[in-house]
This record gives C-alpha cells, structure tokens and sequence, in this order.
C-alpha cells in the first residue's frame, strides 16, 4: 500500500461508527431510564437514571469529536484529489455545526461537498439521496426532542418516534461515512505513484 493510501481515514471511519452507534444504543437506554423514573410509571432508582446520562452524554461526545475529525481528514483528502473543488474551509467545516439555524443547512451541504470532490464515482441520484436522508432523519429527531422537552413527562409515542429516528440517523450516518471513505480510498488507490521495481 502506497503513503498516499494510507492517509485515507478508515480507522477514524470505523472508530467514528462504532462510537456513534454506541451513543445511539446509549440513548435508547436513557429516555428508556428517564421515562421508567416518571411519576406515573413505575420509578426507576436515580442513580441508574443518572449512569444512563453520564453514559450517554460521554459517548456521544466521543462520537462527536469522531466524527468531526474524520470529516476534517476527508475534506483535506477531497482536496487532493480534487485541487479545484469549492470546499469551505476547515474551521467551517467543523465550525457550522456549533452555529444555530446555519447548522441545520450548513453541515449538509459541506459533506455533500465532500463527498462530490471526493471521487468521480460519486453517484449524484443515490449517494446524495443517501446524505439527504441522514440529515433528514437528524433534523426530525432534533424537532421532536425540542417538542417533547416542555412536556413532563413527554408522550411516550413522541418519544419512540424520535428514538426511531435517532436510529435511523446513527446507521445512515454510518453508511455515509462508508460510503465517502470507501470512495475516496478507491480514488487514493487510483492515483497513487506505482513503485519502481528493485533492481534485480
């Protein structure tokens, strides 16, 4: 494997997954925790409410951070490969998702980008309806918790649709990143320099 190759993310990719869905999984058990511990369910003991918080809130945090450096190092690999490509810059990149109202058009927009300088293989109809879906399922999750949390406690209806939605979005985010690494790797793997051979 070439040095050129090696700068693609797949252990970040992988690390960035497998926390995101560990924090998705997390978060299930938390409103689980938190809906248990309502007055008028049976009441969970507090310190298990608690540790499901902590755990949540930690691992996602983790994914977080994640994620945002893969996306970092993606975007410097896009720009390798596509030297023209209008890509915001990198302090954008990470920086419009901490943003309100930007952050809910601003980060779709910069990992389409990514994904589109990335390889010529990406796939305009399937690959975008891909990260539209994510996001889409990202934005709805976000609304309905915003809807629920004035409501103690909140319906329990609101919060399985949202849980179900935060699932979805957890394992398209994970095809996502799949599917822009993977890429980018076979564009790496294109353009790297073949070795000379050692003389005999």
């Amino acid at each position: 494997m070439t040095g050129t190759a090696r700068k693609t993310p797949w252990i970040l990719a992988r690390s960035a997954q497998a926390a995101i869905a560990a924090a998705a999984v997390a978060d299930v058990f938390r409103v689980a925790s938190a809906w248990n511990h309502a007055p008028a369910t049976p009441v969970a003991p507090v310190h298990t409410s608690r540790a499901a918080t902590l755990s949540f809130s930690s691992l996602m945090l983790v994914a977080v951070v994640l994620f945002l450096v893969w996306l970092a190092r993606s975007r410097r690999n896009a720009l390798k490969l596509s030297p023209g490509a209008a890509l915001p810059g990198g302090g954008w990149t990470v920086g419009a998702w901490f943003i309100p109202l930007v952050n809910l058009v601003a980060p779709r927009r910069v990992v389409l980008g990514i994904g589109r300088a990335g390889s010529e293989s990406w796939d305009q109809k399937r690959d975008t309806t891909l990260v539209n879906l994510w996001w889409a399922a990202l934005i709805a999750h976000g609304v309905l918790l915003t809807l629920a949390a004035p409501v103690t406690p909140a319906p329990t209806g609101l919060l399985v649709v949202a849980e179900v939605l935060m699932i979805a979005a957890a394992v398209l985010m994970g095809l996502v990143i799949e599917r822009i690494t993977a890429l980018q790797t076979a564009a790496l793997d294109a353009t790297a320099p073949v070795a000379a051979p050692t003389p005999a």
